[in-house]
């Protein structure tokens, strides 16, 4: 125990005499934090809409006028000729166009019908996907409202029609914040775990300290404990600036417990800080430590179910999920920021990540070797 002493003694003096490592651990979790959320919005809004009503009349009108209402499309143009509006487009000036036919208030009084055209300029395929769905979504209310009056007079018949009423759990509100903080949260939380690891060893061997300490009686488990506390203490830091910034910020209180919280953020260092550590141990100078946590970093990002939901992944990339740390990290903190979950709901994501924390420093004990 004396020896781990003095190892954690020096690991911490190395530390606060390093101002970089500092800054990492203090100001990047604030900037992010204050940024990230408000830059990751799923809500596409400012759509660019090119306007052709050929028809002119009352029922156009009114509907141009409840599309520009909504809040999510700009009327960049409004013409009659579709193919100065297709130019609109090709000029990255517009993202869709509608376009209103001749003879469409006819058409929707006497036919009970009429066709709309919507052009989309899909080269950015989410603002696509979801500029079309907004104004698909705006066009069946006008439907709606059209049918509702129309069913007053009495030469209409009325129909018969389901309502759907909805309620939203968890997030009753839609707040994508409250989707998007606690992921990034745990992203943040994993840069500056794995990181800081990955270059911890290699910059003894850079600086020529690892060779002192591998003359010296010191376990190769104590050396690696030595390196992970101090840094697990430091995770731990991060996490709690993040959720007082979470909740001052954008007065996100989980719904459950932060011994939840922390017990499950507590194992996951232990596992990401091995990982970094083992990483460690195979590099030879931190470029290429840094190298190898930033192509794994990416691959954590992006199959951890941040950005897209890991149900709608392919099924091979479903089971590096599996292998994921990150993804049951997000999944555990949006379990138990909205959902309210307990340590008997995420019994098993705490199995697997312990047996990813063993795995790891196992694995890097073993690695390490210590040369006279």
């Amino acid at each position: 125990m004396r020896v781990l002493k003095f190892l954690l003694q020096k690991e911490f003096r190395q530390i606060f005499r390093d101002p970089a490592i500092l800054r990492i651990i203090l100001i990047m979790p604030v900037m992010q934090l204050l940024v990230l959320p408000w830059a990751a919005d799923y809500e596409v809004k400012n759509i660019r809409l090119a306007v052709v009503d050929n028809d002119r009349s009352e029922y156009s009108r009114k509907l141009v006028n409840k599309i520009s209402s909504s809040g999510y499309f700009l009327i960049n143009s409004f013409d009659n000729s579709y193919n100065t509006s297709l130019k609109e487009i090709e000029s990255d000036k517009a993202d869709l166009i509608l376009q209103i036919p001749i003879h469409f208030e006819k058409d929707l009084v006497k036919e009970s019908e009429a066709t709309l055209l919507m052009s989309i300029n899909a080269i950015n395929g989410v603002k696509a996907n979801l500029g079309g769905a907004y104004l698909g979504s705006i066009i069946k209310d006008y439907n709606r409202e059209v049918r509702t009056e129309w069913i007053q007079f009495p030469r209409f018949n009325p129909e018969t029609q389901i309502e759907i009423t909805s309620s939203n759990w968890y997030n009753q509100l839609m707040n994508y914040k409250y989707f998007m903080v606690p992921g990034i949260l745990v992203i943040l939380l994993t840069i500056v775990g794995l990181n800081l690891a990955a270059l911890n060893i290699v910059k003894e061997k850079e600086i020529g300290t690892i060779e002192q300490i591998n003359v010296t009686p010191i376990k190769k488990y104590h050396f690696i404990l030595g390196k992970l506390i101090p840094f697990w203490i430091i995770g731990l830091l991060v996490l709690t600036i993040g959720l007082g910034i979470s909740r001052v910020m954008y007065g996100i209180i989980p719904s459950g417990g932060f011994v939840t919280i922390y017990l499950f953020a507590a194992v996951y260092l232990l596992a990401l800080l091995g990982l970094g550590l083992l990483l460690s141990t195979y590099a030879s100078n931190q470029q290429q430590a840094m190298l190898i946590s930033f192509f794994i970093m990416m691959i954590f990002i992006l199959l951890g179910g941040l950005y897209t939901s890991v149900d709608s992944m392919p099924e091979w990339a479903k089971v590096i999920t599996h292998l994921n740390p990150v993804s049951y990290f997000i999944d555990v903190m949006r379990m138990v920021v909205l959902k309210g979950s307990s340590l008997a709901d995420i019994k098993y994501h705490l199995i697997k990540m312990a047996g990813f924390a063993i795995l790891f420093n196992t694995w890097a004990v073993f690695n390490y070797r210590k040369r006279s």
